[in-house]
């Protein structure tokens, strides 16, 4: 099954310095049948405005992962972190037995974040915060995985999280074709941060979303050149 989820579909938050599109219930926004995706609970895709940002504000027992679309995002945190992530970079966050953090966009111009969260497997855990440069080059025509819980991820250079997870991200050329396998068991969520797509021959444009589950193989297709950000889960 592959349930496709136009960007004019989403959820929708817009506060000014905030403009905000839900994948999943949040906040205001409250769809029974968008209550998260296997162990993927929350997929924001937030426009924050020059000189705004996210006062600090508390967290615990979640996975929160920050991929940058465009412009940077600041974080600070009560354990003493702080650092700057940049477009195309990912941050991740493990709120465990609690965190209370700020995220400032310090830039000149209006930074656009993919927020994801994620259920952790074990509740209590001891907090943790980190970030890191994933250069596009390297996940050309495959998934480079940016975070990961799963056996392996973090060996091959993924940023640790608390779950059977992983976040992932490619970039394709236009008509460029990428097959992925899904175990039994195992759930996916699409989103192109950029361009379009077709998903097992439905068509996936930008910013939309594609809840994938059941499928033995996904095969995505490009129809121009594209940056695609997937998270696989247990169902």
């Amino acid at each position: 099954m592959i349930d496709i989820r136009p960007f004019n579909s989403l959820g929708n938050a817009n506060f000014g310095w905030l403009n905000a599109r839900h994948h999943f219930s949040f906040g205001h926004y409250n769809d029974a049948a968008r209550m998260g995706w296997g162990r993927l609970r929350v997929w924001n895709d937030d426009e924050i405005a020059a000189g705004t940002g996210f006062d600090p504000h508390p967290h615990r027992d979640m996975e929160i992962i920050t991929y940058v679309r465009e412009g940077a995002i600041t974080h600070r945190d009560n354990m003493g972190n702080e650092g700057r992530t940049e477009a195309g970079d990912v941050q991740i966050m493990s709120a465990g037995t609690g965190v209370v953090h700020s995220e400032y966009n310090l830039e000149p111009t209006t930074t656009k974040i993919f927020q994801i969260w994620i259920l952790p497997d074990v509740r209590g855990a001891k907090p943790n915060w980190g970030a890191k440069t994933f250069p596009k080059a390297a996940r050309e025509a495959k998934f480079e995985v940016l975070a990961g819980g799963r056996a392996g991820d973090v060996e091959a250079g993924a940023l640790p999280i608390n779950a059977d997870a992983a976040v992932m991200a490619t970039t394709l050329a236009k008509g460029q074709e990428l097959k992925l396998t899904l175990a039994p068991g195992r759930a996916a969520y699409l989103v192109p941060a950029r361009g379009s797509a077709t998903v097992n021959g439905q068509p996936l444009g930008e910013r939309d979303g594609a809840a994938i589950e059941g499928e033995r193989e996904v095969t995505i297709v490009a129809h121009d050149e594209a940056e695609l950000v997937l998270v696989e889960v247990a169902a």
